[in-house]
């Protein structure tokens, strides 16, 4: 590969890291915000040649800093809120113990683009300039983007090794029909009505319902549509439709969740639903768990686009209508 290529794939990992870590993070922060502080741990040692250290693996919340580099004397916090308030509750901490350190900020899921624009209280005198030392995903694509192709192939390996690749398209598609096989055998149409798909442009139905951050997961799955209609139509041909009973079960989710949740919330609540209904269904035979999540995106990601959820940008039609 190139190194256009390797960056590439490091941008689709990080962005997909961001988005899992802001929707799955309110399901189990803390052991997600561990396990983000590790990870971020090695890549900004890989990126900037520091030797930072997890506080939290000794001494559990450390108050306001979570990784520590004693020789390059840096202190660095972890966070998935990414607010004003947030940092200077960090400095306001007893730092008193890093006198002339340097300290950073980095924003694991949120864009902090404006963050670097604000003046912070700094009561310890910490050294700290919003401007470079607030990091998040951007910042991090503008650095890996100038380097050169083994520094580029370097960081790739560690975010696959790190992040797991996704399952090559055979194995996609293999997991795919096992989950539809599964979601087929389920009599899920009764107490639905039909419904019509309606022209639309995917990008602009995304804006229109506002899902920002599952923008990034139907961006990423959304090539996966000719596979799941040609595994569908595979069902078809062999009797009901029972396509079109998958696609009005994930339209019922949809319709139960209302409208509490906000755009985003609902779109990953309806893949949580979905997730649990196989797993209860008594056809299910477990397959690894991570396989399982992904192909209930794809299909949620495919019923997206054929428009069975979320409001139609032309005309205003809901799918809740």
């Amino acid at each position: 590969m190139n190194r256009s290529t390797y960056f590439n794939h490091i941008e689709e990992k990080l962005c997909l890291l961001a988005t899992r870590l802001e929707v799955r993070g309110r399901l189990n922060i803390l052991d997600l915000n561990l396990h983000s502080e590790n990870f971020y741990l090695h890549l900004f040692n890989m990126l900037f040649g520091w030797e930072l250290q997890n506080l939290n693996t000794v001494r559990q919340n450390a108050a306001g800093v979570d990784l520590v580099d004693t020789r390059n004397k840096i202190i660095v916090q972890v966070s998935a809120t990414a607010t004003k308030q947030k940092i200077e509750s960090a400095l306001a901490k007893d730092l008193s113990a890093y006198k002339d350190y340097s300290f950073k900020f980095i924003s694991i899921s949120k864009d902090a683009q404006d963050l670097r624009t604000k003046t912070f209280s700094n009561p310890y005198n910490l050294t700290f300039l919003p401007a470079n030392d607030i990091f998040d995903i951007h910042t991090l694509l503008a650095l890996i983007i100038t380097m050169e192709i083994d520094r580029t192939k370097e960081i790739y390996d560690f975010l696959k090794k790190e992040l797991k690749s996704e399952p090559d398209p055979e194995k996609v598609e293999s997991s795919l029909t096992t989950i539809i096989k599964i979601l087929s055998k389920e009599d899920w149409s009764q107490g639905v009505s039909d419904f019509e798909t309606v022209p639309f442009d995917v990008e602009a139905k995304i804006s229109y319902n506002q899902l920002n951050t599952a923008r990034t997961l139907i961006e990423d799955y959304a090539f996966h549509c000719p596979r799941i209609d040609k595994i569908y139509s595979e069902f078809d041909r062999q009797g009901a439709n029972k396509s079109l009973s998958i696609l009005k079960r994930i339209r019922t989710e949809y319709i139960k969740l209302g409208s509490a949740d906000s755009p985003d919330q609902c779109f990953f609540s309806i893949i949580e639903k979905v997730v649990q209904k196989i797993r209860e269904s008594a056809n299910y035979t477990p397959i690894p768990e991570e396989e399982l999540e992904l192909c209930v995106q794809i299909l949620v990601v495919d019923a997206f686009i054929r428009c069975k959820i979320f409001k139609n940008p032309l005309g205003n039609n809901d799918a809740r209508s």
